[in-house]
């Protein structure tokens, strides 16, 4: 039993002597991966949204209508509509910009209707003006009464965007409540009509303004392009800063030095590092220029815990994205120099190979050691049990 054990610790020393001979060169690689470097955008809904007429909807309250506003983290303000009408919301309210398939209820008509609503709001108000829309509806023979009012619009279109969100219709026989005329009635339902009739054919979702700078860190060393950092964008680059000490500069593929005006969605930029600079680290900023297109949906920000009503953007608004990476050098190294061969050639004429830094025949030499080592292990092992 003792001598089992010998022999295995025998056999995995000349195992790992011969592992210890195989020298290997780790490949170095940088931090390639892609980072999402701009989130979605969030607005808190404020005071100043414009009110339409309350209508009066089959089966339900009358439900009033308001073309809400929506400030951006950025400032920017967006124009929204509801589409989750059995939600209510408030000023204050946080939400978050979602593709159309987080909308928060699953079996909501909205799931197969987005692309009618988008249709609605591409052609209601305000992305198509009051006299615009009036002309619209009155080109197909239709009659309005002294022209489009912008309340008479916000009405239909809402009233329009809930019949494809909510499955909810206008009661054709009062389809306002309150003290609104029967020529505002008439109005409402004739624009109502147009924007949820045989021309709507439906629109698809729109891209969320995105900016993104591809690897989000790099590295090298000093005397190299550093890169490519990849720019991908959906807007316009309106602003592109960097933090570059001496010795380094921003450069495009052809060595060219970079100017905003150059940066556009493929650009690939590159930091050309001096071959004497020290280590250091140079920091990339762009921003850009972006539309929230008609049609993008927010949803509350916490909304399983603070349901508030769901909206969606009723006409694009310019807003700013900005994307950040980083790239890291270090010092090159020093110059390597190679013995000057002996003057004195060994017998044929042949000059002895230059000195590398490794003496190849000492590897080789304990390796054959530790190998006769390990057959005189098994040598002795076999000994003692034949003395046994």
């Amino acid at each position: 039993m003792h001598s089992r054990s010998i022999v295995a610790r025998g056999g995995l020393a000349v195992v790992a002597a011969s592992a210890a001979l195989m020298v290997t060169s780790p490949a170095a690689g940088a931090d390639t991966g892609a980072q999402a470097q701009n989130g979605a955008a969030t607005g808190t809904v404020v005071q100043g949204g414009k009110s339409g007429y309350t209508v009066n909807l089959g089966g339900s309250e009358p439900t009033g209508t308001v073309l809400f506003n929506l400030k951006l983290a950025d400032g920017s303000l967006l124009k929204m509509y509801c589409v989750q009408i059995e939600v209510s919301t408030k000023n204050g309210d946080e939400v978050v910009e979602h593709s159309w398939d987080d909308y928060p209820d699953a079996k909501s008509p909205f799931r197969k209707n987005n692309d009618k609503v988008n249709w609605v709001l591409q052609h209601g108000y305000p992305t198509t003006g009051a006299d615009s829309l009036a002309k619209a509806v009155t080109g197909g023979g239709t009659e309005l009464h002294g022209g489009l009012s912008t309340v008479e619009a916000i009405t239909a279109t809402q009233a329009a965007v809930w019949h494809f969100s909510d499955d909810k219709d206008l009661d054709r026989d009062n389809p306002l409540a309150g003290k609104a005329s029967a020529d505002d009635a008439a109005d409402v339902l004739a624009v109502y009509d147009y924007l949820t009739g045989k021309d709507n054919t439906g629109i698809g979702e729109q891209p969320k303004p995105a900016l993104t700078i591809t690897p989000a860190k790099a590295s090298g060393t000093a005397g190299e392009k550093i890169g490519p950092f990849t720019v991908s964008t959906t807007g316009a680059v309106t602003d592109l800063s960097s933090e570059l000490p001496e010795g380094v500069t921003l450069v495009d593929e052809d060595g060219n030095e970079v100017k905003t005006a150059d940066v556009k969605d493929g650009t690939k930029l590159y930091l050309q590092v001096d071959k004497d600079a020290k280590p250091g680290t140079a920091e990339l900023a762009i921003k850009a220029a972006g539309d929230v297109q008609t049609g993008r949906l927010f949803v509350s920000k916490d909304y399983a815990k603070h349901p508030t009503q769901s909206l969606i953007v009723a006409e694009s608004q310019k807003t700013a994205v900005e994307a950040n990476a980083t790239g890291t050098w270090t010092e090159a190294g020093a110059a390597t120099t190679t013995p000057a061969p002996s003057s004195q050639a060994p017998a044929g004429g042949q000059a002895p190979l230059a000195n590398t830094g490794v003496n190849a025949a000492l590897p080789i030499g304990i390796g054959a050691a530790l190998v006769i080592a390990g057959g005189a292990m098994l040598l002795v092992v076999r000994r003692r049990r034949g003395n046994a």
